[in-house]
């Protein structure tokens, strides 16, 4: 079927992965969750991708450097393909996804606090007594 392919119009998966940032294993993952479709196939089994498929990959790879989740991700993917789409649905998904970023932030902002509290009150001695474990015991 695919005897005619040539190097510039498809892509083995080990070159897909070279060129999107993500490796193979993910984007084989990402085939089977639905994020990227069914990939076609040379006479030997081998995946073949082309650059839409490329442009795809690197929009899921964005899209997780930025972490977004899987479900997250197929969202932005049918608000990205739906060209009749209002931007305020894509905006409130970013929006939401931000605000659970900052709640995340907050956290480990307090988890740091209360462990350089801990940190700061042992003194790291000799002596078997300790405040990091005793806070960690602590109820």
């Amino acid at each position: 079927m695919y005897a005619e392919w040539t190097r510039k119009d498809w892509f083995t998966i080990g070159e897909a992965a070279m060129e999107s940032g993500i490796t193979a294993k993910m984007i084989r993952h990402y085939e089977m969750v639905g994020l990227l479709p069914e990939a076609n196939r040379t006479e030997a089994g081998y995946r073949l991708y082309n650059s839409r498929d490329l442009h795809l990959l690197r929009f899921i790879r964005h899209s997780r450097d930025l972490g977004f989740s899987i479900k997250q991700i197929e969202e932005l993917l049918g608000l990205w393909q739906d060209k009749t789409r209002p931007s305020r649905e894509v905006k409130k998904l970013a929006q939401s996804h931000l605000n659970a970023l900052e709640a995340k932030i907050r956290e480990l902002n307090a988890m740091k606090a209360e462990l350089e509290r801990l940190v700061h009150c042992c003194k790291g001695d000799s002596r078997p007594d300790c405040p990091i474990l005793e806070g960690l015991a602590a109820d």
